[in-house]
């Protein structure tokens, strides 16, 4: 999927790039190349988890997160750390001294915070609050797809590097597989992959197994949402998607990387319960949380983003600027657009 890079969404960025957690984050995943085997953050309070989140209108958000277990207040100008007074009443501990009051809804959820007398409804992002953007196709799921089986990908300038899809899991069967558009679990809310396989060109494929053995002695694997995707695929999202949300796709014209066979979606998974670890943000979403460099939620969730991150990028994969869970080989560009089948990719 693709997404727009709103100016809210870059203002947070560029807010958490002056922070004194990035750092601190960034040393602590760079451990990974040297061999030791760094801890993640403890869990935040149990108490504290309801509360964190987004809250106020689009032009001026206030983020509440977890660092070094304590709450602080962000927003696109400031952050400061907070002190419990109860478990819904805070105090700033640093700056301006503000009073911040959590107050809940009937349904058991936070509705509003009370930065001193102003008054922060909580903002809806998030699968949990019912928010995650489901894109109810314009036409029948069967007629799109005999249309862009019978079409053909763009035509390009080359020269390319000629195709070599593998299968991820002959290469290395500990990468998992979560194949969300072989399922009707993704943004459309219908299956579009008739087999739930991955694949990338063979230089991503053995540069993804590098990273998924550097991740091993930390306890973690790679968990495979999508890889290698065909056009007809591509031009499927397209066709099925309203103009007035076409941003959230790529315009098959154009093609993917995904079509290329060098971009990847991925996240991680304990190695010893098999459970997919907690990020940020829940795949495919189209919330700011989605951002590799969004500064909210709690330090354990960022502290597994950068790992995954900074093992991809350690084997030469790039995230992409909107989406923590996508990574791009850095020689996409030398192969072309791709529209094989997965039937006709031989298992090998």
């Amino acid at each position: 999927m693709t997404r727009p890079l709103r100016a809210a969404a870059l203002l947070l960025v560029a807010a958490c790039a002056t922070s004194s957690a990035t750092p601190a984050v960034q040393q602590q995943s760079s451990s990974l190349l040297t061999g030791s085997a760094p801890l993640p953050p403890p869990p935040p309070s149990a108490r504290w988890l309801p509360l964190i989140g987004e809250y106020g209108p689009d032009s001026a958000v206030t983020i509440i997160l977890e660092r070094g277990g304590q709450l602080w207040r962000h927003d696109t100008t400031s952050e400061q750390p907070l002190i419990a007074q109860s478990d819904t009443v805070f105090t700033s501990a640093s700056g301006p001294a503000r009073t911040l009051a959590f107050h809940f809804g009937s349904n058991g959820r936070v509705a509003q915070l009370e930065v001193d007398d102003r008054a922060l409804a909580r903002r809806q992002v998030g699968p949990e609050s019912g928010n995650q953007l489901v894109i109810t196709p314009v036409r029948p799921i069967a007629e799109l797809r005999r249309e862009a089986l019978a079409a053909s990908p763009p035509k390009e300038n080359g020269p390319f590097l000629k195709s070599d899809l593998v299968e991820l899991t002959s290469l290395d069967p500990t990468i998992k597989l979560q194949i969300r558009y072989a399922t009707s679990n993704n943004l459309f809310g219908t299956p579009f992959y008739s087999q739930a396989r991955a694949f990338l060109q063979r230089p991503a494929a053995e540069a993804l197994v590098r990273a998924n053995a550097s991740l091993k002695p930390l306890g973690y694997g790679l968990l495979v949402h999508d890889g290698y995707r065909p056009w007809y695929v591509t031009k499927m999202f397209w066709d099925a998607t309203p103009p007035q949300k076409h941003v959230f796709v790529a315009d098959p014209s154009q093609g993917s990387r995904h079509n290329r066979g060098a971009a990847v979606d991925l996240t991680l998974y304990d190695l010893k319960t098999g459970a997919p670890i907690e990020m940020v943000s829940t795949y495919d979403e189209t919330t700011d949380r989605a951002y590799p460099n969004y500064p909210g939620g709690t330090s354990r969730q960022r502290w597994y983003r950068a790992l995954l991150r900074r093992a991809m990028e350690a084997q030469g994969f790039t995230v992409y600027d909107a989406e923590w869970w996508h990574f791009d080989f850095h020689d996409w560009q030398r192969f072309a657009i791709g529209n094989t089948v997965f039937e006709d990719i031989p298992r090998r």
